[in-house]
């Protein structure tokens, strides 16, 4: 289940609300920071741009591929732990912006957890230390530790004690 904060408005759909919700000019400041580490080869740069402006909690070692999008209006809500890989094109979202109303949540994922490319990770959840989300995921629920876990929507394909043994049988 995701851990989200909801807040109703009236009239117009949420989204015409945004500056209500998130000043225009943070919005416009995370949104060149993003643009700029999207590009960046530089992993060590994009944390650092990550963790100075964006004010998210960036592990060490941690790997942004290429194109990743954090959130743009709330980063400070997305903490990633150690080495882990974040594939190319991933949507890391800690909002919601709905019709009657809109979402944040903290988006927390753990340390040496690999997420496929072109995944999103939607806001009020976390991805449990060790977890593989596969290439093209929508990540809509918590991922237990160690899981391997895929599809939209996504579902486990592996729990951690699965993949054991499948490593002890392979090994033989």
């Amino acid at each position: 289940m995701r851990r989200t904060s909801r807040y109703p408005v009236e009239g117009a759909n949420s989204l015409w609300h945004v500056y209500k919700t998130v000043p225009f000019w943070k919005v416009v400041k995370n949104f060149v920071v993003i643009q700029l580490a999207r590009y960046t080869p530089f992993l060590g740069m994009k944390n650092w741009l990550y963790r100075t402006f964006l004010h998210m909690k960036v592990g060490k070692h941690t790997s942004f591929a290429l194109m990743v999008m954090p959130d743009v209006m709330f980063p400070e809500k997305i903490s990633v732990g150690i080495n882990t890989v974040i594939g190319y094109n991933t949507t890391i979202l800690a909002h919601e912006y709905l019709i009657n109303e809109y979402r944040l949540g903290e988006v927390v994922i753990g340390d040496e957890v690999l997420i496929g490319a072109n995944s999103t990770i939607l806001p009020g959840l976390s991805i449990g230390n060790g977890a593989t989300v596969s290439a093209g995921t929508l990540v809509h629920k918590d991922v237990p530790e160690g899981a391997f876990v895929g599809g939209n929507p996504m579902k486990i394909i592996y729990t951690k004690e699965e993949m054991l043994e499948r490593e002890q049988q392979t090994s033989l």
